[in-house]
Order: C-alpha cells, then sequence, then structure tokens
C-alpha cells in the first residue's frame, strides 16, 4: 500500500497517570494551561484569570499536572507555581522535580525576574543548576547578580552560596570565583563555601586550581573538615594520582580528621576501576585496622571490583559477607555479576543468580534482565528470552527502549523475524521509538528484505508511519537503501516520493542510485517524477541541483572504494596478528628448548 501522506503525530506525555485516571484532573490542568498561553505577557491579567476560573490553588496535584502540562515552558510552569504558592503551605517533592525538569527542558532560561519572587529556601541547586546550564558563559554573571539584585539584602546570603554550589556543580568554576570576587568584601567565605570551590575544580580535574583554593582556607584560618578532604581526595582518584591520594589520607590523620567509610571507598573505587584489586584489598583491609566500619557501598565496590576482573567467586564471598553482617544488598551490587557471567556466556548460573535474588527480597531490576535476555538471544535460546520478557512485566517492570533494542537485535540475529516485528510493533506502539534506535530499525528492514519477507517489511514500517513516529531522512534512507538493495527499485521509488511529499528531501547517493535503477528499468515517468520534486526542493533550499547531481555520483562511486579500503585495512591488520602471535610462540618454543637443555 503506498503512502502519499506522511504527517507527523508527536508523542505526548501531557499528564500523569493519576490526571488520565481522573477526567476533572487532566480538564483543570488543560484549562490552566490555555490561559497560561492567553495571558503569560501581562501578569496581572493572568492572576485575574486564574482567579476566576475556579481553579484550586492549594491542590498539590493540580500543580504537578498543570508543571507536566507545560512540558518545556519553564516561564508558564513558573507563572502558575508563583500562582500557587501562597495558598500551598509547601510545595510536594515532585513539584519541585518537575520545575527542575521544565527548566533542563527549556530553550532558553527562565529571567531573574520569574526566579526572584521564589522562597528563599526553593532556590538551591535543584533548580539553579538547570538554569544555568542553559546559559552561555558570557551571561552566567550577569544573571547571578542580576537574581541577587531582585533579592532583599538578608537572603543574599543563602542565595549566594547556592549560586556558588550551583555553579560549581554545572562546571562554571570560573564564574564562581568571580563571584567571589565581587561579593567577598560583603560576604565572609565559610568552610561550605571553600567546599563548594574545591568540589568544582577537582570535578573538573584542574587540581592546582583546587590547591590554591587550600592556600586561601589556610590563610583565612578556616580548617578543612572530613568533606573537604574527601572532595580533594576523589579529585586525585579521578586523576589517577593515587600516591597523593593516600599522602591525603595520612594527612588526614596527623590533622585529627581521619578518614572515614567515605574516604576509605573512594580509594577502592578509583583503584578497582583501574583493576588493581589487590591493592583495593589492602585499603580494605587497613579499614577494618583502623577501625573504621565497612558499609554497604564499601563492600558493593570491592564486589564489583572482582566481578570486573573475572573473579567471581572473591565477589560472592564479599556478598556473603554482606548478608551475614546484615548489610542491605540492592539489585546495584549484583548487577556486577550478571555482567561478568555475561561476559563467558553462563546463562544458567545468571538464571540461578535471579532465583537467590528473589529468596533474598530483591527482585531483578530492569538492567539485569537486559543482561540475561542479551545473553540468552546471544546464545540462540529465544524461547527463555521471551519468557524472561513476560516475567520481567508480569513482575511490574516495563521494558524501556534499551530492553526493546536487545530483544529486537538478539531475534533478528538469531533469525526470528517474525518475533521481532512484534516486538519493534510494539516498541513503536509504546512511543518508544527515537532516533538513537535507527540501528535497530536497519538490522530489521535489511534481515526481512533479504529474507524476502517483503510485506511483513511494509508493515513494520507502516507501523512506524501509523503510530506517528519521529522519522527523518536517515529512517527513509535505511528503507529505501533496503528495497533497493534486493532490486525492488520501484517500490524504493515509490517511497522516495513518500519521503519527498513529506518534506524531506533524499541524500544525494540515494537520488543517484534511485535514478540508475530506473534507468535500467526504463521507466521514464517516475524518474521525471522525482527529478522534478527534488529540483523544486533544491531550489527553496538554494541548493545546486546541478552540484546534488554530481555529488551524488562521486558518493556513490566513492563509497564502494571506502569499503574495500577499510576491508583491506582489517584484513592486513589481522594478518599481522597471526604473523606476530607466530613470531612470538617460536620465540617462546625456542626459549623453553634452550631452558629444557641447559
Amino acid at each position: 500500500m503506498r503512502m502519499r501522506r506522511f504527517l507527523s503525530v508527536p508523542f505526548r506525555r501531557g499528564l500523569s497517570s493519576a490526571a488520565t485516571a481522573e477526567p476533572s484532573l487532566a480538564s483543570s490542568a488543560e484549562h490552566a494551561y490555555r490561559l497560561l498561553r492567553r495571558h503569560h505577557s501581562d501578569p496581572q491579567r493572568l492572576a485575574a484569570a486564574l482567579s476566576a476560573s475556579g481553579l484550586d490553588p492549594t491542590s498539590p496535584h493540580l500543580l504537578d499536572a498543570v508543571l507536566r502540562r507545560c512540558g518545556a515552558a519553564s516561564s508558564l510552569a513558573l507563572h502558575f507555581f508563583h500562582w500557587c504558592s501562597p495558598s500551598l503551605p509547601s510545595p510536594l517533592p515532585s513539584s519541585l522535580a518537575l520545575l527542575a525538569k521544565s527548566f533542563s527542558r527549556a530553550s532558553s532560561p527562565p529571567s531573574p525576574s520569574l526566579l526572584a519572587p521564589l522562597p528563599s529556601q526553593l532556590i538551591g541547586p535543584s533548580l539553579l543548576c538547570p538554569v544555568l546550564r542553559r546559559l552561555p558563559q558570557p551571561r552566567l554573571l550577569p544573571f547571578a547578580l542580576s537574581l541577587l539584585s531582585a533579592r532583599p539584602d538578608h537572603d543574599h546570603p543563602a542565595l549566594f552560596l547556592s549560586l556558588l554550589e550551583s555553579l560549581s556543580k554545572a562546571g562554571h568554576v570560573a564564574t564562581a570565583e568571580q563571584l567571589v570576587e565581587e561579593f567577598q568584601p560583603r560576604i565572609t567565605l565559610s568552610l561550605r563555601h571553600y567546599t563548594a570551590l574545591l568540589y568544582g575544580w577537582c570535578r573538573l580535574g584542574k587540581l592546582d586550581e583546587a590547591k590554591h583554593v587550600l592556600a586561601r582556607m589556610k590563610a583565612a584560618d578556616v580548617a578543612l573538615d572530613v568533606v573537604a578532604f574527601n572532595t580533594l581526595l576523589a579529585g586525585f582518584v579521578a586523576d589517577g594520582r593515587f600516591e597523593d591520594a593516600f599522602e591525603l589520607a595520612r594527612e588526614m590523620e596527623r590533622r585529627g580528621c581521619p578518614p572515614n567509610a567515605v574516604s576509605y571507598t573512594t580509594l577502592m573505587q578509583g583503584l578497582g576501576a583501574r583493576g588493581r584489586v589487590d591493592e583495593a584489598m589492602r585499603v580494605f583491609v587497613e579499614m577494618r585496622r583502623k577501625g573504621c566500619t565497612p558499609d554497604a557501598v564499601t563492600y558493593g565496590t570491592l564486589v564489583s571490583a572482582f566481578c570486573k576482573t573475572g573473579k567471581i567467586s572473591q565477589g560472592y564471598e564479599f556478598l556473603d559477607a554482606m548478608s551475614r553482617e546484615g548489610l542491605r544488598v540492592d539489585a546495584a551490587v549484583y548487577h556486577g555479576f550478571f555482567i561478568a557471567h555475561e561476559k563467558k556466556e553462563q546463562l544458567e548460573e545468571c538464571l540461578e543468580l535471579m532465583e537467590r535474588m528473589r529468596e533474598c527480597r530483591c527482585p531483578p531490576d530492569l538492567k539485569i534482565y537486559n543482561v540475561v535476555i542479551r545473553l540468552a538471544c546471544k546464545l540462540g535460546e529465544t524461547k527463555q528470552a521471551m519468557a524472561l520478557w513476560n516475567e520481567m512485566e508480569n513482575g511490574g517492570l516495563s521494558p524501556g527502549v534499551d530492553t526493546f533494542a536487545i530483544m529486537v537485535s538478539g531475534l533478528v540475529g538469531q533469525g526470528a523475524l517474525i518475533e521481532a516485528c512484534s516486538y519493534f510493533k510494539d516498541m513503536a506502539g509504546r512511543g518508544l521509538f527515537v532516533a538513537p534506535q535507527y540501528g535497530v530499525l536497519k538490522d530489521l528492514l535489511n534481515a526481512l528484505v533479504r529474507d524476502e519477507k517483503l510485506e511483513l517489511a511494509k508493515d513494520v514500517w507502516e507501523c512506524i508511519v501509523s503510530k506517528g513516529c519521529e522519522l527523518n531522512v536517515s529512517a527513509w534512507t535505511i528503507w529505501i537503501h533496503a528495497l533497493y538493495a534486493k532490486k525492488h527499485v520501484k517500490e524504493a521509488c515509490l517511497y522516495c516520493i513518500d519521503m519527498l511529499e513529506a518534506g524531506l528531501m533524499p541524500q544525494p547517493d540515494t537520488f543517484a542510485k534511485l535514478m540508475k535503477g530506473l534507468k535500467k528499468l526504463y521507466n521514464r515517468q517516475i524518474a521525471a517524477e522525482i527529478t522534478e520534486k527534488v529540483r523544486k526542493m533544491a531550489e527553496e533550499r538554494h541548493v545546486s541541483f546541478k552540484m546534488y547531481k554530481r555529488r551524488g555520483v562521486r558518493d556513490l562511486e566513492e563509497k564502494p572504494k571506502a569499503k574495500r579500503r577499510r576491508g583491506q585495512k582489517k584484513s592486513r591488520r589481522r594478518q599481522s596478528g597471526h604473523g606476530q602471535s607466530s613470531r612470538n610462540a617460536e620465540l617462546l618454543d625456542a626459549s623453553d628448548e634452550e631452558e629444557f637443555s641447559g
């Protein structure tokens, strides 16, 4: 069936499940959103319209529903938040999270005049960080100064600290230092201010600047606490400077601020991440010797380190130790075991471990199901993979994009194309098909067309279009090239016309490829239709049609050559590796003979 029109239907996440379940709340949220859209430029008229609308400003659920409906329109979300705030005793944590999410998704940050009326206890890093990340570097300091000037003087110390911490967390430590220079005569820096600067410089890996902050602390007679020491310690570990990190731990003891569980765990995490498990164990022994009790994070760090290096049995020993000491074991600790078993292709061990988790009242999470499903598909156990999928959904877990991608790719790899299509359609139906999953689409469509399942491939494409999934030039190119590769030239051309009618211009090599195929079929009518549409689209975009055609022909000739060159390089690399290993084997044999004869 040929498609002449393609209308994109955006996937709406609109309201929460609570709002969907209660029609009155959903309609109230929609009514509030329309009023915000209509009157947002005039705050007084907006407040009057909201007050006359009959909406309940004391309802935290209505506030959440409206914030969800506003989405990335952060200014509208703030207007409604301000209108509700006087009537609410305190906003729910979910409301603040939704407001922060709106800031992070907005195309431009809200103005300081909109942020300034918020209660001082709410203007913290959780709200400021998303705003500061959206601002370009030159606007950061003016924004911070404008926000401070809009607040009364007694709010300046708390807001200054929030801005300093937010700038450091957002990676703008240089701007935080500039803000300190602006306000230092008026505000005396405390340990918390210096710790924020230390955190920012250490996170960026600029330890020389962090040492300069330490020198300023010493000059100001500000003593470091364990949090500041741990911040610097984490910076040394992240930079791989373990000698400096161990020296800092000794310095902590000399200053009467001994390392705590966080300090030792930070050292173990850094060593374990680099495969230095024996040294991590020595740190653990030293920790116990100094009387510092390890917590669940410490044990989890060692378990992950052992699993990463393939020492699964030692990992299980620490897992048992956690159970004996009454520490809570969560799914994140178990995840390392599943990764290690996957590398060794041990499916039975994975299934047994999942059963053990259920017995310990720690059900597997989505990440663990992803690993085990991927392994089952890799080993050809597709029925087991589908059984795990059903078990996952029956347990209340909702598969995400990664889970669908793993399942579809695994089934395609095992030739179970009908089942792969079913899961792919389910993914598209749930609105989870997004641009990064075009690799899955390419594998599926190529496999279907290659296996002569053309109608099934068309059905998959119809499903994508009908569900309103986002389709760009890449998606259309994958489909058209898949059809062309198996000599379905006419179908590829018809879909190219649909692509053009959807307002998308084909790549130059796609156009050249279709013209070449139509020339062989002597089908001048379709060739003329495509050429005319592409010519008009090129004119609208101020692109030279002649250059477009030339580039397509050139790309068509160059791509196979580049592919052959890559193949030759890989072949030479394999041969050189084989030759090197043979020479090493000969040298080892010769040395063994000399040793034996000696």
